[in-house]
């Protein structure tokens, strides 16, 4: 499989994970998911992608290397994809809405939901940009 690096405008600071295969796990969060390891060293992770695009591309290379979902949904203010490592360790791989679409009551409020996600239309998108 090639690697194709993740989306330069992904941010993610530094993630520590207690794993059983060190090289599957870096197969797993390079290979797949695109980061890139910035040092070796002898529950849950998210990371927020900068556009539907490149969350788009994410699930390709998900579906590509037959990682199976746990879930999808669609927060009014987000997009979320729910899916485990190797090691069972929960990671969300979502992207925010633009502010002015986020949900809003007639107060003002914020009013998220969880609705589910278009997958075809996020696959969609990975071809757009």
């Amino acid at each position: 499989m090639s690697v194709t690096p993740i989306d330069p405008g992904v941010v993610v600071g530094h993630v520590h994970l207690k794993v059983a295969d060190l090289e599957r796990s870096i197969a797993f969060y390079s290979g797949v998911l695109g980061f890139e390891v910035m040092q070796r060293m002898g529950d849950g992770a998210a990371f927020r992608y900068p556009s539907r695009a490149s969350l788009g591309r994410a699930l390709k290379r998900l579906m590509e290397a037959g990682i199976p979902l746990e879930g999808a949904a669609d927060h009014g203010v987000s997009e979320a994809l729910y899916l485990r490592d190797p090691d069972q360790n929960g990671v969300e791989l979502y992207v925010d809405r633009p502010r002015e679409l986020w949900p809003r009551a007639p107060d003002g409020s914020l009013q998220m939901v969880t609705r589910p996600l278009n997958i075809g239309s996020l696959l969609r998108a990975a071809e757009e940009e």
